[in-house]
């Protein structure tokens, strides 16, 4: 669906597989209105203590919710219609209201397989290996199987999954959560609640969680790092908004929680980019990085997906359709507009592509912001010849969030490709610890399999419905190129 493409880093379908096992996860509700208790984040002078902007909060009739003194942030709400002028003052750098800044996080439409394809499918899979292993092209394609004859990963390298939660009840999952390190980071305020770091509404972090590290235990599916720990980070809310003050917190926390690493499937703010040079939007950039910096220096790499919109991010363009959450205004993209956190500084970006190796027709690039690429599916094109199905995108846990109840299905998106790449990093720490955020970030693109740029103008689904060249796109750079990169991430190149 074509608003599906442009607005969300989301799944476009998926598919539940398992006997006796519900269709999950449905389209996420629609965002409800705007509470008269407004968000704002608070930014104290960076490198100073958040004391006087706390009370100048306090003066302007705020409340602190959240401190974050570590990067000089306050999480503050108010009733008061004048509290970003008032507020400004000694001790306060910037101010924005976060209300209505949010990515709603769509996952499409959900469709069913008879009980009959199922059986033939697990029928069909290797014995010896998990039962879906038959239906997962991806994990071959990146040297999966060929790593796990050398290792599945430490149980010392934890992976936080900034997204929806994870199922601490799904049986490829529920031994891999570090519990003691899972959190729900809605509002920006730390809830450690099991309950309030599970799944709610939307079942694309059990995906996430599961391409990373779903057990090898005799059922479903196998992870790329079955062997490393998932913590759920929870940054999504109800309405599947992902929220300025959800993702600093959740950066904080992998910081302070010794996460090695984290995945990130989403942007930030109702803009698809966040231009610096918009007087709305620079305090949230500003927010961002000192969160995504902070990380990095505790020795966090944070994996983002590049974005399923079709956009060359190295070269100015036109966006028609942000904010996503009220009438869109078209303006052009430029140096000053980063797509968060995928271009901020410091985080490794990641294109999809299909099963034929091919840049997904979906995929966002551009040479310099793509560092790597890995399978994110892509149901609309195949090499010639081949007519594509819903399996051409990737097999995955999980979570029914209307009858709470687990299984496996596909999805498609950069949203998949980003935890491959995350996955193949935490088999990379895993044979070879104590690499830092920039050693590893080499070493994934060094160990990566070169893949060139296609000729021409790559054009992979003509007969798709938007038009015969809706997905137009051109490819520049060498060995290292716009589409995909340094190339394929690899986990057998990574472990070897």
């Amino acid at each position: 669906m074509n608003s599906v493409r442009r607005k969300a880093l989301a799944a476009a379908s998926a598919l539940t597989l398992g006997i006796g096992l519900a269709v999950a996860g449905g389209a996420v509700p629609a965002a409800s209105a705007a509470s008269p208790e407004t968000t704002f984040l608070v930014l104290a002078p960076q490198g100073a203590k958040t004391d006087r902007a706390a009370a100048r909060v306090a003066a302007a009739e705020g409340t602190v919710v959240a401190r974050y003194d570590q990067i000089g942030v306050l999480v503050v709400r108010s009733t008061n219609p004048a509290f970003a002028t008032a507020v400004v003052g000694a001790g306060v750098e910037s101010v924005a209201a976060t209300a209505g800044l949010g990515s709603a996080l769509e996952e499409g439409e959900t469709v069913e397989v008879a009980a009959a394809d199922v059986a033939a499918a697990t029928a069909t899979a290797d014995p010896t290996g998990e039962p879906l292993i038959g239906q997962q092209w991806d994990m071959p394609m990146i040297g999966v199987p060929q790593a796990h004859a050398v290792t599945a990963g430490s149980p010392d390298v934890v992976v936080g999954v900034l997204d929806s939660g994870i199922s601490s009840t799904h049986p490829d999952l529920a031994s891999q959560i570090a519990k003691d390190r899972s959190t729900s980071c809605v509002g920006g305020v730390v809830d450690t609640a099991e309950a309030a770091w599970n799944p709610t509404t939307s079942d694309h972090g059990t995906h996430v969680a599961g391409t990373i590290a779903a057990a090898v235990n005799g059922v479903g599916v196998t992870g790329i790092a079955p062997g490393v720990k998932v913590a759920a980070v929870k940054v999504v809310n109800n309405d599947g908004f992902i929220y300025p003050e959800a993702a600093i917190c959740g950066f904080v926390w992998a910081a302070d929680h010794g996460m090695q690493l984290t995945n990130n499937s989403y942007f930030i703010d109702p803009w698809e980019f966040n231009c610096r040079n918009d007087a709305r939007q620079r305090p949230v950039w500003q927010a961002v990085q000192r969160a995504i910096r902070y990380s990095a220096n505790r020795g966090v790499l944070n994996v983002a997906s590049a974005g399923n919109s079709n956009y060359d991010l190295a070269h100015t363009f036109v966006d028609p359709n942000s904010p996503n959450n009220g009438t869109p205004e078209i303006r052009e993209i430029n140096g000053a507009c980063l797509d968060l956190p995928a271009e901020a500084p410091g985080v490794l970006t990641v294109s999809a592509v299909g099963p034929a190796g091919e840049k997904s027709y979906y995929s966002s690039y551009g040479q310099g912001v793509v560092e790597v690429t890995a399978p994110g599916g892509d149901s609309r094109f195949r090499t010639q010849g081949v007519s594509p199905t819903t399996t051409d995108q990737i097999l995955s846990t999980t979570f029914n969030t209307v009858t709470r109840t687990n299984g496996w299905g596909y999805k498609q998106g950069t949203s998949m490709s980003g935890p491959h790449a995350t996955g193949v990093a935490a088999l990379a720490l895993s044979a070879h610890p104590g690499m830092s955020p920039g050693q590893l970030t080499a070493f994934l693109q060094n160990t990566a399999v070169a893949k060139p740029c296609p000729e021409g103008v790559y054009n992979p689904a003509p007969l798709h419905a938007d038009g015969p060249h809706a997905y137009d796109a051109t490819c520049s750079g060498g060995a290292r190129n716009g589409f995909y990169g340094a190339g394929m991430v690899n986990a057998y190149n990574v472990v070897k």
